[in-house]
């Protein structure tokens, strides 16, 4: 869900910033055990050079580029290669849609860093609205022991306010590191397991002692293929990570159904005991009356789709909304405007707002309940954190079941 500091030019310019930006290649969805066929039917698509890869790698996706296709067979989910051209990737997509066992195939397409816009607000709001400053555990316990992870931008490893920590780190885009070149990934991470300032007692984290994952799956200008973002999600999964904070997506149309790839991944995340929450997306303008259904992956049944609130706790300008049948709903609600937390070096700390700052909030009050109850994992956090939220007066359409609620006690700080 790309933002651009440049006015548009013209209407094409401003159409040209709503349409999904595709890679070239495509992404196929089986029928459900369909086997062995997945590899037939995708070589009497394209020929020879397909290869059939497990779960496990998943990790090593960028190395296995330069294949013409991939199919997660676990999944029924494949990536068919842009290298064949627009023409032949059309002759390869109407050959797989006429085969019995292929449910789908539609365009792969870019996800973006759900970005920025207004710089309004007392940087420590968001933290208290959520009620993290009077969860049961001691800050220094805070998240202790929970793998929380986020995939975005990346993390700057050099950030005074991470240093000492165990981050487990690991790049899906090629020819990158996980060093954060734009900025996104490190403010994710500090709203959902950052801490204090290093140099104060200010605070802007949620859980600040869980053992933070960092998955760079948009590259350093804040896109990222969906093969590599999926690959990602796959990984964090297998990492039993029991929190996956993910502030990306893209656009989708009035009408349009969840892509069933997501649905997947996101019943095999509950499965194994790890929850998706997503940013709903920020293409909304509620003060002209329109308000854009919730974007990919969040609009997947089993992502939690996360919407935005300001300081007043009223629905933020810019937040999709709950307007497409079949899917993409919205679950609940986090702070999402003018919310202070890290940015590389050498800035150090930005305000920013969207509802990729909503999503680390969410993630983040998760991971503390996680902390309170082992069994608290997957359908069950996700169920605890829709019951335990703060009614709003605004409609579930907009919110979900209200403003997510750390667990509660003696004050933490």
């Amino acid at each position: 869900m790309a933002a651009t500091d440049e006015p548009a030019t013209d209407g094409n310019s401003v159409l040209d910033l709503l349409r999904p930006k595709a890679t070239g290649g495509l992404v196929v969805s089986f029928a459900e055990r369909a086997g062995r066929d997945e590899v037939s039917a995708l070589e009497n698509a394209i020929g020879s050079g397909v290869r059939s890869v497990g779960l496990s790698d998943a990790a090593e996706i960028n190395a296995l580029d330069s294949e013409p296709a991939l199919v997660f067979e676990e999944l029924g989910v494949a990536f068919v290669s842009e290298r064949f051209g627009l023409e032949a990737t059309s002759s390869i997509r109407a050959k797989l849609m006429d085969t019995e066992c292929v449910q789908n195939v539609r365009p792969e397409f870019y996800m973006f860093a759900i970005e920025t816009f207004g710089d309004t607000a007392e940087a420590t709001w968001g933290v208290r609205a959520v009620g993290a400053l009077d969860s049961p555990q001691r800050i220094e316990e805070r998240g202790e022991g929970i793998r929380l992870a986020v995939l975005d931008t990346g993390l700057d490893l050099t950030h005074p306010d991470f240093a000492g920590r165990n981050i487990v780190q690991r790049s899906f885009v090629p020819g990158q590191g996980v060093q954060d070149g734009h900025g996104h990934g490190t403010h994710c991470a500090g709203t959902a397991a950052g801490g204090r300032a290093a140099q104060s007692q200010f605070r802007y984290g949620i859980a600040s002692n869980a053992e933070l994952y960092v998955g760079k799956v948009l590259n350093n200008a804040g896109s990222g293929r969906e093969r590599d973002i999926i690959a990602g999600m796959i990984w964090a999964i297998q990492q039993r990570c029991a929190v996956v904070s993910m502030s990306l997506g893209r656009p989708v149309q009035p009408g349009e159904e969840p892509a069933p790839e997501y649905e997947r991944i996101g019943r095999l995340a509950l499965q194994q005991g790890s929850l998706l929450i997503a940013a709903a997306g920020n293409e909304s303008s509620r003060r002209y009356g329109f308000i854009a259904p919730v974007g990919a992956p969040a609009n997947a049944p089993s992502i939690m789709a996360v919407a935005a609130v300001d300081q007043s706790l009223e629905v933020a300008e810019f937040s999709c909304g709950a307007i497409n049948p079949g899917g993409g709903e919205i679950d609940i609600a986090g702070p999402g405007v003018g919310i202070l937390s890290a940015t590389p070096q050498p800035e150090l700390y930005r305000k920013m707002q969207g509802t990729s700052m909503a999503c680390p909030h969410v993630a983040g009050v998760a991971a503390l309940w996680a902390e309170t109850d082992p069994e608290l994992r997957g359908q069950a956090l996700w169920d605890k954190l829709t019951g335990t939220a703060r009614g709003l007066d605004a409609p579930a359409r907009d919110v979900g079941a209200g403003l997510v609620q750390a667990p509660q006690g003696q004050a933490g700080v």
